[in-house]
This record gives structure tokens, sequence and C-alpha cells, in this order.
């Protein structure tokens, strides 16, 4: 279980990838029933470093403390640079000892740098997701995603796709309801699927989209309903094809892997919320039977509905 965080901070270090990691775990939420965490941000010692937009910044806190942390956190760091070999070291102990490390942005060339993303799926912001590739050529560089968990590394893109990685995570370790009211401390979005692009035609997923805005709402007040492609182009009045174009275009992704994300989230929280059998909540988010929700929740969050239950219920 997530109970010790440390966050790297380095000559070069950019601020708003480092402000995202201190968000997402070093703030005291304890009083909405979030649980707390042992949070530092950490650097090779305590002398001022000067960040990518010109301040400077210090921390008491040394590697020392670093080896004691069950996640580690890396910010983007300069185009082009990697920490100091000091860092690099700290970050293979920690990976050499178990923990589990997550990049923000260029941070994940921090990781190719220590040798932990070889035969590795990986990605970064899409302006360096080229580099990343042609510097570390083993790595196995995804750059349409917005983040990567291959289990012990999470790897994400560029700015916010951190937040959402971090989101993942607490989804991961303390459940669907915790993990919504750290989004909604952040004003954001409290889930967004890894798998949806970082760079497309418009500004996405969840129901932030544009023309479809309305009728996203509308599923996901309407989960049990008949969510096939021409069913719900003819509720937006175009053909299943500019449907599914426009769909793709406004989301990222498809109709089914959007609606199937949608159903096993609120299946989650009924997991978590309520007592009732697998089979009704099947039913209630749209899956029709336990065995369909277990085909899909298994897929997408790697444990069956029963044991997601016995680890997260309330």
């Amino acid at each position: 279980m997530l109970t010790n965080v440390a966050v790297l901070a380095f000559d070069g270090v950019a601020p708003f990838e480092l402000g995202i990691l201190c968000e997402a775990f070093g703030i005291d939420r304890t009083a909405d029933g979030v649980p707390a965490l042992d949070f530092a941000v950490c650097a090779e010692n305590n002398l001022p470093m000067r960040t990518s937009m010109g301040f400077n910044l210090q921390t008491d806190f040394g590697l020392d403390r670093v080896a004691e942390a069950d996640l580690i956190g890396i910010p983007a760091i300069p185009r082009g640079g990697v920490p100091s070999d000091a860092v690099i070291e700290a970050i293979r102990a920690a990976y050499d000892r178990g923990a589990r490390i997550m990049s923000a942005c260029s941070g994940a060339f921090a990781l190719g740098a220590a040798g932990l993303l070889d035969g590795r799926e990986c990605t970064t912001h899409w302006m360096y997701t080229d580099e990343l590739q042609r510097r570390f050529p083993d790595a196995i560089v995804v750059p349409e995603v917005l983040y990567v968990d291959t289990g012990q590394i999470v790897t994400s893109a560029g700015s916010a796709a951190g937040l959402d990685a971090a989101l993942h995570i607490w989804r991961q370790e303390y459940g669907a309801a915790v993990a919504n009211v750290v989004a909604r401390r952040a004003v954001v979005p409290p889930y967004r699927d890894g798998g949806q692009a970082q760079f497309i035609a418009r500004a996405v997923p969840d129901c932030d989209a544009d023309t479809l805005r309305p009728l996203l709402t509308w599923i996901l007040e309407n989960l049990e309903e008949d969510h096939g492609v021409e069913a719900l182009a003819k509720r937006a009045v175009m053909s299943p094809r500019t449907f599914a174009r426009r769909f793709r275009d406004e989301t990222g992704t498809t109709p089914h892997h959007w609606v199937t994300r949608q159903r096993v989230s609120a299946a989650e929280e009924l997991l978590e919320r309520t007592d009732h059998p697998v089979e009704w909540i099947a039913g209630e988010v749209g899956f029709g039977n336990a065995a369909t929700l277990r085909h899909h929740f298994v897929r997408v969050r790697g444990v069956s509905p029963q044991a997601y239950r016995r680890q997260f219920a309330c």
C-alpha cells in the first residue's frame, strides 16, 4: 500500500510538473477521507537549484529520503539533459528494491538514463517521443497515449497528463472513491484512460468534448442503454461513419472503448459503495450479465470485480 512518496528535484527541473506531483501526493486531504502520505521533495544536496523558469528552489531532504519511499516521482528535466550520476543511482537503487517510479513529461529521460526503459513500453510529451526513442533505442516508446503503466514503472505524457497518471496510481492503491476526492480537490476529471490520445484534433476526453458533450453526458446518465454506434449516431443525428469519425476526433478513442471504460468506472464505484450482487451491478452499468462485466473489468483493471470489492469496499 502506498504510504511514502519522494519527488526528486534537480537543476533545470520544470516547476509545473514538480507542482503536479506535489499537488497529487503532497497535500493533506485526511479531512476528506484520503489516507495521509509521508511526502517530501528531495535533492542531491540542500543547495539552491535553478528551475527551468529561472528561479531557485531548495529542499532540506536528501537522497537518503528517496531510499525510504514506496513511490518516486520524477518531474520534467531539461531537454537533452539528465540529472546527476547521484540522482540516477538513487533511481536505480529505488527500482532494485522494488519501489514504484513515476515520471512526468520529459522525466522519462531520467528513467532511460537509469536503464529502466529497455524493453519496456513508455511515453513522454508528444514533442519528445522521437527523441526518447532515438536516445534509448531499446525502449518501446508509445507516442499517442497519456500514460503507460507497466507495473513498477509509470511514464506520463506532457504536463497535465502527469496528474492523470497520479490519479491512476491513487485509484490502483486506494480505489475510485479516494481518487475521485483527489481529482475533485484538483478540479480535474477523475479518470482519463491512459490509452487516450495526448495530441488530437480537439480538446477532449470525458465530457469535455465539443459537439458531442450533450451526448456524452446522456451516455453517462444512461449507461444501461444500447450504446452501439448505430444507436448513438441516430441520437446524434449523424450517419454512423460520420459519428464514429467525430467521436474519435473529440475523445481520442472509439465509442465502444469510451463506453466500456465509463461502465467499468461506474462498476468500480458500485463495488466500493454497495453490497449489491455483481450480476445486479452488471445490469446497472450496461454490461448485461456478470460474465461480461468480469471480462471487461479484468481487461481494464487486471483483477476480477470480486477481488476489487474485497480490496476497496467501503
